[in-house]
């Protein structure tokens, strides 16, 4: 399992601001993070690659 701090969710083409990840993550629209201290979270890797991958197959969805 490997873990990605929100700097580097850019890496991954999302380039959100923090208050808007945290808007949808209280929404339940977005992979809640794995806290490694009080004030320290990253996410899942795999989950975050599911979260992408289901916005390409609903747009994919949407063309057909």
């Amino acid at each position: 399992m490997t873990l990605i701090p929100l700097t580097k969710l850019s890496d991954k083409g999302i380039t959100y601001s923090r208050n808007y990840i945290d808007r949808l993550i209280k929404e339940d629209r977005f992979p809640k993070p794995v806290f490694l201290s009080p004030r320290r979270g990253a996410f899942i890797e795999s989950e975050i690659d599911e979260w992408v991958k289901a916005r390409v197959d609903r747009r994919d969805e949407v063309a057909a």
